[in-house]
């Protein structure tokens, strides 16, 4: 027996694509750097410090006077001398103006000179704060005026090139079909 079949025969449809890939570049050009710093203006001033010793009190203790206060002192102790010079020889005159009080002027007066009294005093060793010490510090100022910095730094923009890509689609098959009746025997 004979029997026809039919055979169906397709073929797909293919689509070809051919790519061209994008491009892309990108610079970072350095920032232009300007940045300047001023000079700080500074000023420093000074006044010394001053120490004064006065040892003067220590030099008069040792007996070792300036000049000019030996000269006072010696003064003042002559005045005082002079005056009790003058007292005593008045005081002897009328002694001996006084023949009346029963004893001899003469002999007395003569007793009372002969005999001299010294006073001593150990010397050359200063009083405890003789020496008189002032200090004054010193003083230092500083101004120091700051400049502020002078930044004009600029950044520069990237640098960007694009190609963008490309793609071409194209059918390389086309779909078909095809019938064919076959006989076959059974």
């Amino acid at each position: 027996m004979n029997i026809s079949t039919i055979q169906i025969h397709t073929t797909k449809a293919q689509i070809g694509m051919t790519t061209t890939a994008g491009r892309q570049s990108i610079q970072q050009p350095p920032a232009s750097v300007d940045i300047w710093q001023p000079k700080a203006d500074m000023t420093i001033q000074t006044k010394a410090g001053l120490m004064t010793i006065d040892q003067s009190q220590a030099w008069a203790d040792m007996d070792r006077k300036h000049i000019f206060q030996r000269t006072r002192e010696m003064a003042a102790e002559g005045m005082r001398k002079a005056l009790e010079g003058t007292g005593r020889r008045a005081a002897e005159g009328r002694e001996l103006a006084d023949p009346y009080k029963g004893r001899n002027a003469i002999v007395a007066q003569a007793a009372r000179h002969s005999t001299r009294n010294y006073e001593t005093e150990p010397g050359l060793i200063p009083s405890h704060g003789s020496v008189k010490l002032n200090y004054e510090p010193a003083v230092l100022t500083i101004d120091v005026q700051v400049r502020p910095v002078e930044n004009n730094t600029r950044a520069n923009k990237p640098i960007i090139h694009y190609q963008p890509g490309d793609v071409n689609i194209q059918l390389k098959q086309y779909a078909s079909i095809e019938f064919q009746v076959v006989n076959k025997t059974i």
